[in-house]
């Protein structure tokens, strides 16, 4: 799996509630949470992300409520994944589960910059600045939550494998 995209770029200890604000919790639209996705850490970021972008932050992104949301409205904006120097386990774990691709990388992390363009090879675990020319390792993702992130998500991809023993 290859992944390009523009960056955003946020800084260490994002939480839940500066990616989707409690206050916006009374909806599981997608789209409705997309349109307010980050605004409390960037006041542009919804109106200006285009689909495709990829957030690049600090240490512990997604930490705080485990709340389902948040990978959400990041995907419903069309973020098509998250590099961070780490994330919070609940938050790890929901993006895989809703079919959002991560990746930790200490070095991408701290030398990315906002408005950079970059490249993902999910397979080996590869992130190329095109923008600097340099090259990051990330942890690879696993087969299983590479399966994951193809088939959109836990739902989706139990939904085949159902599928696939009746047929």
């Amino acid at each position: 799996m290859l992944l390009k995209g523009k960056v955003w770029r946020f800084g260490d200890d994002i939480d839940t509630d500066a990616i989707i604000p409690a206050r916006y919790l009374n909806t599981s639209d997608p789209l409705e949470l997309a349109r307010h996705v980050m605004e409390d850490a960037n006041k542009e970021f919804p109106n200006k992300v285009k689909t495709g972008d990829i957030i690049v932050a600090g240490k512990n992104f997604g930490c705080g409520s485990s709340r389902e949301h948040a990978p959400i409205a990041i995907k419903a904006a069309g973020i098509q994944a998250v590099i961070a120097k780490s994330f919070a386990r609940i938050f790890y774990r929901n993006s895989f589960n809703i079919g959002l691709p991560i990746f930790e990388s200490e070095d991408a992390s701290e030398k990315i910059k906002e408005g950079d363009v970059v490249e993902i090879d999910a397979d080996k675990g590869i992130i190329k600045n095109l923008s600097t020319n340099e090259q990051y390792t990330a942890k690879p993702i696993p087969p299983f939550m590479q399966e994951l992130i193809v088939a959109g998500g836990l739902i989706e991809w139990t939904k085949k494998k159902i599928k696939g023993v009746a047929a």
